[in-house]
């Protein structure tokens, strides 16, 4: 496996125009990493390197056992029987939530505000050593790395369904957060846009727009879903256009 020639151009155009420095391994300087294999994110008190590969960990788990089309996620976004529909993932993240929704069947866009984790997510997918299975999941993955506002401002073509998961703070600034949460916090900051995203992306969605919420969070803007699906320690808010 190794560096996908696409994304290996990007990288180095970031070096100048995030002022990132660009090195091997040299963990105490860098945060962006061009390794033999992949990129992926080194930074300051995180620890480890945060990579995205989408046939193994967490992501390969969740394919095989994340429940099919019975699982929360998949009926909060509408799949049934005869209809899968096209999503636009608005904070595609680690793109966690869009390799479920493609490995079930949906054409999912990305959106992405963060340059390099647009970038991870870009090289993930353009790995050249992937197993068949995985590779028909990524074909259905695209990536932007967009202002999700402007780029749902300017759509041509509505999507089915509008996801969203907008960045959430730790309710106990003591307790650890996950890596992944921890990069994201760094990188994009707090949410400052998640009502306004919302208000737009109930007039673009042709069929519903659903909000990842913690269990027992607040309503994005105060804004009373249709109704919401809950699980262990998440819940679904939906809000469909009739």
């Amino acid at each position: 496996m190794a560096v996908s020639p696409q994304a290996l151009p990007r990288a180095k155009s970031l070096e100048k125009e995030l002022c990132v420095p660009i090195k091997l391994l040299d963990k105490s300087l860098v945060q962006l990493l061009v390794e033999d294999d992949r990129l992926s994110l080194q930074v300051p008190d995180i620890g480890n390197p945060v990579f995205i590969d989408f046939s193994s960990g967490k992501y390969d788990h969740r394919r095989k056992f994340g429940g099919g089309k019975g699982q929360p996620l998949a009926k909060a976004v509408g799949m049934k029987q005869g209809h899968t529909p096209n999503i636009i993932d608005a904070t595609a993240g680690f793109a966690r939530d869009a390799f479920v929704l493609a490995s079930l069947g949906s054409t999912v866009t990305m959106l992405e505000q963060s340059p390099l984790i647009s970038l991870l997510i870009e090289d993930a997918l353009q790995q050249k050593e992937m197993a068949d299975e995985v590779k028909v999941i990524t074909e259905r993955m695209t990536i932007h790395h967009a202002n999700a506002i402007d780029f749902l401002s300017t759509l041509q073509e509505q999507p089915d369904v509008v996801y969203m998961d907008p960045m959430y703070p730790s309710r106990d600034k003591s307790a650890l957060v996950k890596k992944e949460m921890q990069v994201l916090h760094q990188l994009i900051g707090p949410d400052t846009n998640s009502e306004e995203l919302l208000t737009l992306a109930r007039q673009v969605a042709r069929r519903r727009v659903v909000v990842k919420r913690p269990k027992g969070a607040e309503f994005v803007g105060n804004q009373k879903p249709s109704a919401s699906i809950q699980s262990k320690n998440t819940r679904y808010d939906l809000y469909v256009n009739s």
